[in-house]
């Protein structure tokens, strides 16, 4: 068993225009031995967001702390803390963080893609 602050855990951080301000933690992983998932946090500064991006693989956000936008179906779609996505594989997706404070979010994807 791992129990572990986030805190803990270094964090890559990601500033281009692709991914603008946001630090990914692996929280678990195939380094924990972990089989079949990947449990990751991320923090998106204000003004910040991940890449719009699509791929093979599905995977689920629970939004921890703050609030901003989830581009879906090509509009922005308000997200706050307690909202859960569920992101199909192959929909085309981004987070933003559109307030003055962290937006944080854990992330679930299966094994075998890139954890970071």
């Amino acid at each position: 068993m791992k129990i572990q602050s986030y805190k803990d855990i270094p964090g890559t951080f990601f500033d281009n225009e692709a991914a603008r301000g946001v630090t990914g933690r692996v929280l678990i992983g195939s380094r924990d031995g972990a089989q079949r998932f990947c449990m990751r946090l991320f923090e998106i500064r204000p003004g910040g967001h991940t890449p719009r991006h699509s791929h093979d693989w599905e995977h689920e956000i629970f939004i921890h702390e703050g609030h901003g936008s989830a581009y879906k179906d090509g509009r922005w779609v308000p997200i706050t803390q307690g909202d859960a996505l569920f992101i199909p594989p192959n929909e085309e997706h981004q987070i933003k963080n559109t307030s003055d404070k962290p937006l944080r979010f854990i992330c679930l994807i299966p094994s075998g893609p890139p954890e970071l």
